[in-house]
């Protein structure tokens, strides 16, 4: 019997890559650089500047829901978890919009989608509780998987394992992980481990 119960992925940047350059969008929406677009953009008072902001967003997202690919091994990754019976969700900063047009563009299927339409933005911890709630299962059978500090700090704050895919090198925030994974191929490596089938050596990535 599998100890998880479900998994969550992030989408951007961990199960698909749209592109998206992040500091030409605060360029354009006018913000400081660094500053993290959701929180900034909540800040501006309601008005015209504030639509225009939301626009430019809008614009950017779509435009990177209509270019992204899945990473290699996304597709092999969620068969699998199929064959297994396990439920996948997605929890992504993205908008509802720009979210519904990758997923059916790229033909992905999951058990529960929420977007920050749904759920405060990470690393606030409500989707991913929320999404747990709705399942039914205990935040320690249900790994969550992205590629940003704000996912790993929900994931911790859920009280969810935490799996950072990091494809090329590993940031200062690698620590907020329990596993490691360069690459979705790389997945059937690290199913029996997230399952407590094999135990980790000394090194967290796969």
């Amino acid at each position: 019997m599998n100890a998880v119960q479900g998994i969550v992925f992030d989408l951007d940047g961990t199960l698909i890559d749209s592109a998206l350059d992040f500091d030409l969008i605060r360029h354009d929406m006018g913000l400081p650089f660094g500053r993290p677009i959701l929180e900034a953009l909540a800040e501006v008072p309601e008005g015209i500047e504030k639509d225009r902001m939301r626009a430019v967003l809008r614009s950017h997202e779509l435009a990177g829901a209509d270019r992204a690919f899945l990473f290699p091994g996304v597709s092999e990754m969620l068969a699998l978890l199929r064959d297994e019976r396990i439920p996948t969700a997605i929890l992504t900063r993205n908008s509802r919009e720009s979210t519904d047009r990758v997923l059916t563009r790229l033909g992905l299927q999951f058990d529960q989608v929420l977007t920050r339409e749904d759920a405060p933005p990470k690393p606030d911890p409500t989707g991913l509780i929320t999404i747990c709630e709705r399942w039914r299962f205990s935040p320690a059978a249900v790994p969550f998987c992205g590629d940003y500090r704000f996912d790993l700090e929900a994931g911790r704050a859920a009280g969810m394992p935490t799996i950072l895919y990091a494809p090329s090198n590993l940031p200062d925030y690698t620590a907020l992980a329990d596993h490691v994974l360069p690459c979705f191929t790389r997945f059937p490596t690290l199913w029996p481990l997230l399952n407590g089938i094999e135990e980790r050596t000394n090194a967290k990535a796969i």
